[in-house]
């Protein structure tokens, strides 16, 4: 449980990280953002999965570049669910989701 907190919180803190540098990408505070790790939490586990499978062709065309736009498509998602979380335009979403993917992997090499 300390475990799924601790996620929670360091991705609160990324998605805050993302909208201070993407233009477009507008976290409201705190609560805003904890939402939106939790729901961005549940959408990558529920929903990706079945994007990733229905768009396997355009996957493998494209070598796997298509899945930085599903990843695109999942945190715009979360910014239409969660009231504090707006994200202007597919580009912005583009490169948050880029960023954030970064910065998760820069925080998972770290601990």
């Amino acid at each position: 449980m300390m475990a799924f907190l601790a996620h929670l919180i360091l991705t609160a803190a990324l998605l805050l990280l993302v909208a201070h540098f993407v233009r477009g990408v507008q976290v409201e505070g705190w609560g805003a953002a904890l939402i939106g790790a939790l729901v961005l939490g549940i959408v990558n586990a529920v929903v990706r999965p079945l994007m990733v499978v229905l768009t396997l062709p355009f996957t493998i065309l494209t070598f796997g570049l298509f899945l930085l736009v599903i990843n695109a498509l999942m945190l715009w998602l979360v910014a239409g669910l969660v009231s504090g979380i707006r994200i202007e335009s597919f580009w912005a979403a583009l490169m948050g989701s880029v960023l954030l993917t970064l910065l998760n992997l820069a925080v998972e090499i770290i601990l």
